[in-house]
């Protein structure tokens, strides 16, 4: 019989208790995933008491306390703190989501924060994404032109062709849908996942691009594309409000329409 029991060392162990200072009134618990590749321990579960009268509103802000504050060993990335970069894509009360634009007080009860799922991870709550932007680029998320010799101007756009980019160029590859979708947890090796495949389509969609045909072609693979079964997490959870389903079904559509 199959043995699915997870490996011993993947087994999440209760860890260390932070406490506030005594003087505290507003505190509120952060219970964060914690591993350290060079120890060889099992990951661990942290509590953290933050003193929220002292603490921004952010789930980021809370995170920049305690590693300022109360525990420096604590890894995370962030950098632009307003939902541009991506950089702080975490899974937070169980929802993959942006550190940085997730309010603390949406949270009831303590605030529970893992990496990104399914994602190797590197250390505490910073997931390895090689993997993830290799799929990125292998789209060729640049502009593709025949035009010879290229123009001496700017490529200009009616209005109308403009408006096909809106909920495309918006995506700043934080991974949140990728790492919801089950197809890509199972497949990620072979499937590109919801954010890469909404950038596809954000070229494919470019009335200024001229590789529609190549991009399709290079899409048109039982894995690379044809693993999204519509299960919809990838739009639930986008930060951006992005509907990286509905990109997918667009391709799928061209696919169609082009036989």
């Amino acid at each position: 019989m199959a043995d699915f029991k997870l490996p011993a060392n993947s087994v999440v162990r209760g860890g260390k208790v932070f406490k506030s200072d005594s003087g505290a009134k507003n505190i509120k618990q952060f219970k964060i995933y914690r591993w350290d590749p060079d120890t060889g321990e099992n990951p661990r579960l942290d509590t953290y008491e933050v003193d929220m009268d002292t603490c921004g509103p952010m789930v980021l802000d809370a995170l920049i306390k305690i590693k300022n504050e109360i525990d420096p060993t604590l890894t995370f990335r962030r950098s632009c703190r307003e939902g541009i970069c991506g950089s702080c894509a975490m899974n937070i009360d169980g929802t993959n989501t942006l550190a940085c634009t997730k309010a603390i007080d949406t949270v009831k009860g303590d605030v529970a924060v893992y990496p990104l799922p399914h994602m190797h991870v590197v250390k505490d709550l910073v997931p390895d994404l090689t993997h993830f932007y290799a799929q990125y680029a292998s789209i060729k998320p640049w502009m593709q032109t025949q035009t010879t010799p290229p123009p001496d101007r700017e490529m200009l756009q009616s209005k109308a062709d403009r408006s096909e980019l809106d909920g495309l160029y918006e995506c700043i590859l934080c991974a949140c849908c990728s790492t919801s979708c089950p197809s890509y947890w199972w497949n990620g090796d072979r499937y590109l996942g919801p954010a890469i495949l909404l950038q596809a389509y954000r070229w494919i969609a470019d009335s200024r691009d001229e590789a529609t045909g190549e991009r399709l072609d290079d899409l048109e693979d039982p894995f690379r594309l044809y693993r999204c079964h519509t299960i919809m997490n990838c739009t639930n959870t986008c930060p951006k409000g992005l509907n990286p389903a509905e990109a997918i079904a667009k391709i799928k559509k061209l696919m169609v329409e082009r036989r």
